[in-house]
């Protein structure tokens, strides 16, 4: 969070943001003017999920779509694939520094279906498909060679045409249930609203909260 700031010190303002009804409509807005401040991925966000034994996890990812809900694209057979698939809950917090907001976001995960796996897997480079072939994500891995070897094998398995889409690699679509905005005032009295609904469908309540 940002430090206490002398209120002509701080330039950035988002406007009356508290007025807004959709929380996903807002979250779009937001993201446009992230693209145009932000130095890199202004898609970044931070996942949670919760292993196992109760204990959180948490890494940077990256959005790839945004309808109905947040959609992102791992390994399943990862740790957060696995956490995810077991629990099918997650947390989303997505923080622009240059703009000074940040938002988070919670609900249920469903998997997307194959078609829209299929055609955001096409998209990616030739290298990043090959990558969702080499990579064990989140297993031990002996050494950089051995990684590099399994790159180099996969090249030469789909050295020509298409590479079909693993089917341990696929999408999730988090259903915001929860999404918070928040937006850095001076002497920490920070904007902060909440939007929140049972279950995705139902329209949102929406209140304001202390900072």
């Amino acid at each position: 969070m940002a430090p206490d700031q002398d209120p002509s010190t701080q330039v950035l303002t988002t406007g009356d943001f508290t007025d807004a009804d959709d929380p996903l409509r807002l979250f779009d807005a937001w993201l446009s003017d992230a693209a145009a401040s932000e130095p890199n991925d202004p898609n970044a966000m931070a996942l949670a999920t919760v292993d196992p034994d109760g204990l959180p996890n948490v890494r940077m990812v990256l959005l790839k779509g945004l309808d109905t809900g947040f959609v992102f694209y791992t390994n399943f057979e990862s740790a957060k694939g696995r956490e995810i698939l077991a629990s099918h809950k997650a947390a989303l917090c997505f923080h622009w520094k240059s703009l000074r907001r940040q938002v988070r976001v919670r609900g249920p995960v469903a998997v997307v279906d194959d078609a829209e796996a299929d055609a955001y897997y096409a998209s990616r480079p030739r290298g990043s498909r090959i990558g969702a072939w080499a990579s064990k994500q989140s297993r031990p891995l002996e050494g950089r060679f051995a990684l590099e070897a399994e790159v180099a094998r996969t090249t030469a398995r789909y050295g020509i045409g298409e590479i079909p889409r693993p089917a341990h690699w696929s999408g999730f679509r988090l259903t915001p249930v929860s999404i918070e905005f928040w937006h850095d005032r001076p002497f920490r009295l920070h904007d902060r609203v909440q939007f929140t609904r049972q279950a995705a469908g139902e329209p949102w309540s929406k209140a304001r909260l202390y900072p």
